[in-house]
């Protein structure tokens, strides 16, 4: 039974993405500019390298984790700061609280239609592009089993993050510069703008053991590696499930306390 309600958020927030079909044109016309950018930075990385392989990948290495980077980043993006933020702002999110479902469940699935049109619009054109211009070089195997998981897990931890910097808001009462903060940190150490192969070793280590990881470079990892060593599979899903559990507990804690916080039109 509370799963058919669950769903019947999923198919509300499909409905929703299907009636701003123009910001998905917006979103790939973006997305087209970014990724050009993208190969000439590149390219002159590596003619200026003079070397075809840096910090042991090839420039096609290089490209295709980053175009799939951000096709992931799109599938999995969701605006669950803004949202709260705004809720808490206008005082609505007193609104949600009184409905009978877990406010951080409500706005999970909420998203969870839009997680559905991203993947059929987003992310498997892109990889169904990149395998076929890469003639194989995407590994169709076990590996896509993995991946999936690993990106269920991804999403878990990306939603958990979000949903604790916007509990903030019930402090600051002011979102913008908290969130632009969080988006720089993700999208920096998760490996969605450089891979982590190219950081320094010291960093490198560190940031293998950060949640922020687990977002985009463990998924990109496995669905790249066509027979991964169950060691290292391993490790990266067992890392993935640590910062799940962590994550979450760690933002549903924070939300309980931060709730005494809550004040509307003063009061």
């Amino acid at each position: 039974m509370k799963l058919k309600k669950y769903l019947t958020l999923t198919r509300a927030g499909m409905i929703e993405s299907l009636q701003f079909r123009l910001g998905t044109v917006v979103v790939v016309v973006g997305n087209l500019i970014y990724l050009t950018v993208v190969y000439f930075l590149w390219r002159s990385i590596y003619d200026s390298a003079g070397t075809d392989v840096v910090n042991g990948m090839t420039f096609s290495d290089t490209l295709i984790y980053l175009v799939l980077a951000t096709a992931l980043f799109n599938f999995m993006e969701m605006y669950a700061v803004w949202e709260i933020g705004r809720k808490i702002q206008s005082g609505a999110i007193v609104l949600d609280l009184l409905k009978p479902m877990d406010y951080r469940r409500y706005l999970f699935w909420s998203y969870s239609g839009s997680f559905v049109m991203n993947f059929f619009t987003t992310f498997l054109p892109t990889f169904i592009i990149v395998a076929v211009v890469t003639k194989g070089a995407v590994p169709m195997g076990i590996n896509l089993l993995y991946f999936v998981i690993s990106v269920v897990m991804a999403i878990i931890i990306n939603y958990s993050i979000d949903f604790f910097v916007g509990t903030i808001c019930l402090f600051t009462e002011s979102i913008w510069g908290i969130n632009i903060m969080k988006q720089v940190i993700v999208l920096l150490l998760s490996g969605a703008t450089v891979p982590i192969a190219f950081f320094p070793e010291p960093l490198k280590t560190i940031v293998m053991y950060l949640p922020f990881q687990s977002i985009y470079n463990a998924p990109l990892t496995i669905l790249l590696d066509g027979s991964p060593a169950p060691g290292d599979l391993f490790m990266i899903l067992g890392t993935q499930l640590f910062w799940c559990i962590v994550t979450t507990v760690i933002s549903r804690l924070f939300w309980k306390v931060s709730l005494r916080q809550i004040t509307v039109n003063g009061g």
